[in-house]
Parts: C-alpha cells; structure tokens; sequence
C-alpha cells in the first residue's frame, strides 16, 4: 500500500484560510439579506403617545458640505444632530425636535452655556448651548428636565430651542464646549 504524500505546513494554512474565508462570506450574505432597520420620523404630533422619541440608535451619514474636524452638525431637514470627532467619526447622532425659529444654514460656535433654566415655552430645560441667534430669537440645544417632548409648536409663540431626549442631551452637554463649530446644513 502506497505512503499518502505528505503536504508541506504553507498548504494547510492556505488552505484553513480559505476555508475560513469562504465561512465568513456565507455568514455575510446570509446577514445582508436578513432584516434591516428602518428609519422613524422624527416628525412632532399632536398626540403625546404618537409622538415618535428621537434615538441615538439610528445610524445616520453625517451630511456632506458639513465640514470637517469636530463639529456638531444639525440638519434643519432631517431633524438630526452629529456630533463629530477630529478624526471625522461621529460620536454619536440623534434626532430633536426644532422650535419655530431655525438658523439660517451656515457655520456657528457655541456662544454661551446655561446648566438650566426655563424655556420660553415654559418648560425646565437644561443642558442649554446656545449658537446661533435669528430675528432676535436666540438659537440653542437644550432638553427637558424631566425627559418630556415638547409639546407641537402650534400656540404662534417664536421658540428657539431645539429640543431632544435628556441622554442625548447630556452628551451634547459634554461635547458642546464654548468654541466647538456648529454646521447647520437644509
């Protein structure tokens, strides 16, 4: 009975790879075709319990024209907060709910903070970051003390305030020092 030839070490390797390789491509495609996240609207209602909650847990582009280094950027049409790095990675998005007056698109800094004080829709806000300031009505990113959304922007009063869940408010709070950019894209 013949001695099966013996293969050198290299040609197992190779070959644990390409198994492995061809293990992970099926994985992939067997991924890619199951279930993907769909997207909410961030839109206000005027029904509490319709009202969507803005996430930090949908993955969103950070638009492009933004800029580049650290930024927060806010996108007026999506309803949506960046906050970038300077490395370009987004450290975190979210949706808000805009108030009745929006800056002009365009390239601010954080002007002032205020740790909290009432809005001027009459709610206990904190984490207020003011950038921007339209119509003498002052822009900034705030949120509710008590996590609550505001409610629909329909009493004619001119609000500045662009609101968002108390977690995203918080880390908008501690990455939105006086100085940090602020790109408003449509």
């Amino acid at each position: 009975m013949p001695v099966p030839a013996r293969l050198p070490s290299w040609a197992w390797v190779t070959g644990l790879t390409v198994g492995a390789i061809a293990a992970v491509t099926v994985l992939a495609v067997q991924a890619d075709r199951g279930p993907q996240p769909t997207a909410t609207s961030a839109e206000p209602s005027a029904s509490v319990s319709a009202q969507p909650t803005p996430s930090a847990s949908v993955p969103a582009r950070v638009p492009d024209g933004s800029g580049t280094g650290r930024r927060i950027v806010y996108s007026l049409d999506e309803k949506r907060v960046w906050l970038v790095d300077a490395s370009e990675a987004t450290r975190r998005t979210f949706t808000v709910w805009p108030g009745t007056v929006s800056p002009d698109p365009g390239t601010y800094t954080v002007s002032s903070r205020n740790e909290a004080t009432t809005g001027s829709d009459g709610v206990q806000i904190e984490h207020i970051i003011y950038f921007a300031a339209k119509s003498g009505v002052s822009v900034a990113f705030s949120n509710a003390v008590d996590g609550a959304s505001p409610p629909p922007a329909d009493s004619g009063a001119r609000t500045g305030g662009v609101r968002m869940r108390k977690a995203d408010g918080s880390a908008l709070w501690a990455f939105g020092t006086v100085g940090t950019t602020v790109t408003v894209v449509r």
